[in-house]
């Protein structure tokens, strides 16, 4: 195996975490990532990391250790409020019991890339495409022109993924959901009000087919998503630029007039630009015929809405049993992927469908009833 080579196209999580199990068992693997360096995109906000599947993961990967360091053991706090702000359920978590134990994306994501030899990451490669060549290996083709041949070619490159087109027709379609992204800054300092209001996990104000849903991140700021059950076209026919932060927080505050002070404050105090992040999703049931020498893992394989917490683990765990099948099988990595694949699609479609259920949970007209009802039944387990 080790004189084959495998090409992971996508160095978030997912490939990160494959390329880290394979090199600790001795098989060479390169990715070949978009960014031009690890820091030059925000990397997102808190991770809950699953027992079953994120945990695992890092297990395999011998970053268990490392990661209980990282973690921040107060951020499982949840809190959900009405547009009033009126509290209806609270849960502060006892510090050493925590099933589900938070980091903060960014530095999982350089905990994982750390472990890894920097020579199996090429960064600033930006892919357009992949073929199947005439001697039946997968050809990754490349912005520039440019474009290599390998034995295994893996998608990791998330929902847009342009691995995908080898293996399905599949694209991810609009959930119907509809976020934008804030930001408040060094909060204890600037905004104690926010920060005793979020706490130190998150808080979710649902009301109206719509929420404001915050989360204390470990550098001290809050991440706020103001989000919306709309047209695919609101976005964009609503007659805002969004890049406008002032005219952007006037429409926002309009769609939250009736809310509560405290609520519309961290809207009114946000820092920087505002970001429009359409919810997307694939199918439930995603799937594909096997392809000789591809395959998917994470949200190439299965976006899905973030309602479940599942996105992050899951592609974690796609990596860790991509990898264990591929040591199991060694050169015969049909039976590796086979074997992956099978035991991938139904595990994701179950994931896909909580997602989807959760996303009705938060966003309908009588919110956050069922909500509170569904966390009160998780608190008493």
């Amino acid at each position: 195996m080790t004189t084959s080579t495998i090409t992971i196209v996508g160095a978030g999580l997912g490939g990160l975490t494959l390329a880290r199990i394979l090199q600790i068992h001795g098989i060479q693997s390169t990715i070949y990532e978009l960014d031009a360096s690890p820091t030059i995109r925000n990397q997102g906000g808190t991770l809950d990391m699953h027992e079953e599947s994120g945990q695992r993961a890092l297990r395999e990967a011998g970053l268990y250790e490392d990661f209980r360091q990282l973690m921040r053991p107060d951020s499982e706090a949840t809190l959900i409020v009405d547009k009033t702000g009126r509290v209806l359920f609270q849960e502060v978590e006892e510090l050493g019991k925590q099933n589900r134990p938070e980091i903060d994306r960014a530095a999982l994501r350089n905990l994982l890339i750390a472990s890894i030899d920097p020579a199996r990451i090429v960064w600033g490669r930006k892919v357009s495409g992949a073929v199947i060549g005439e001697n039946g290996r997968p050809r990754l083709l490349f912005e520039d022109g440019s474009s290599i041949t390998t034995d295994l070619l893996v998608g990791a490159d998330g929902a847009w993924s342009r691995i995908r087109p080898l293996m399905s027709t599949a694209t991810p379609q609009y959930s119907g959901i509809s976020f934008l992204e804030l930001h408040l800054l060094d909060v204890d300092k600037f905004h104690p009000a926010a920060a005793a209001l979020v706490g130190q996990g998150s808080m979710f104000a649902l009301s109206d087919n719509k929420g404001l849903i915050a989360q204390r991140n470990g550098d001290g700021n809050i991440r706020v998503y103001a989000a919306f059950r709309v047209a695919a076209d609101w976005l964009t026919g609503v007659g805002v630029d969004w890049t406008d932060t002032p005219s952007a927080k006037k429409v926002l505050l309009e769609q939250f007039s009736d809310w509560s002070e405290e609520l519309r404050d961290l809207i009114l105090n946000a820092s920087g630009n505002i970001i429009p992040r359409p919810i997307y999703a694939l199918p439930t049931d995603h799937r594909w015929s096997r392809v000789a020498g591809v395959t998917l893992v994470g949200d190439a394989a299965h976006v899905m809405s973030p309602f479940a917490g599942e996105g992050a683990n899951l592609a974690m765990l796609d990596a860790t049993e991509l990898a264990l099948a591929l040591i199991e099988h060694g050169e015969d990595w049909e039976t590796a992927l086979a074997q992956y694949e099978t035991v991938m699609f139904g595990r994701s479609e179950i994931a896909a469908t909580d997602s989807a259920s959760g996303l009705e949970l938060f966003f309908n007209p009588d919110a956050p009833g069922e909500l509170v009802v569904f966390f009160t039944a998780m608190q008493a387990q």
